[in-house]
């Protein structure tokens, strides 16, 4: 039996898990892109 406030905390701590995992991959994402175009831009020399 669990009331609305914990099926809602649970739901936003859920969202959060989503939201932060999003934010982690798209922040590795954009760290791996700038890391290419270094290599790229150091292999030319």
């Amino acid at each position: 039996m669990t009331t609305d406030a914990v099926t809602e905390e649970k739901t936003r701590r859920r969202a959060m898990m989503v939201r932060a995992t999003i934010y982690i991959a798209g922040t590795h994402l954009f760290a791996g892109f700038v890391i290419l175009l270094f290599a790229l831009g150091g292999r030319g020399k």
